[in-house]
């Protein structure tokens, strides 16, 4: 009976490979309210520079009304998502959140804090090859629910 081969290659003969972390916020300078941000390449782009062949990319949206999510990236669909979210989270309803017998915040932004609910705050990705695996049509894309601002991702990637 031969043995199976390990999924990840072993070390090269006289050493160890070393898994690396490498930690990056990406800044972005939004300019709505409300907007949708492509960031597939700039992430692509950060694997690259620091050569990482095999491993993982998390990032981490640092902003409470900033969502992270996985769609197409296309014209029609990104303001069909941005209809959608208004629509089921309306920033016409009457919030609590807005309200200052029931909280300090002075943005009326309710539903910025509610729609990034619905889209969350954090992805993963494998890294192959030295390639971001995404499938054909995927965009990693940020919304901004409460701008403009600026606003940090965190990036953090571990491979090798």
């Amino acid at each position: 009976m031969t043995a199976a081969k390990p999924a990840i290659p072993p070390p090269a003969e006289g050493g160890l490979e070393t898994v690396r972390v490498i930690t990056e916020t990406l800044r972005i300078v939004t300019d709505k309210r409300l907007e949708l941000y492509n960031l597939t390449e700039k992430v692509a782009d950060i694997v690259k520079r620091h050569d990482i062949k095999e491993g993982m990319v998390l990032l981490s949206s640092l902003h409470t009304t900033v969502a992270l999510f996985v769609n197409e990236w296309q014209s029609a669909l990104l303001h069909d998502i941005k209809g959608m979210l208004n629509k089921v989270v309306s920033p016409k309803d009457d919030w609590r959140h807005n309200d200052p017998q029931h909280s300090d915040c002075d943005r009326q932004n309710a539903h910025s804090h509610l729609q990034a609910t619905l889209l969350g705050h954090a992805l993963s990705f494998p890294v192959t090859k030295g390639k971001l695996v995404l499938g054909q049509f995927q965009a990693i894309i940020a919304a901004e629910l409460d701008g403009p601002r600026n606003r940090d991702v965190a990036i953090q990637i571990i491979g090798r």
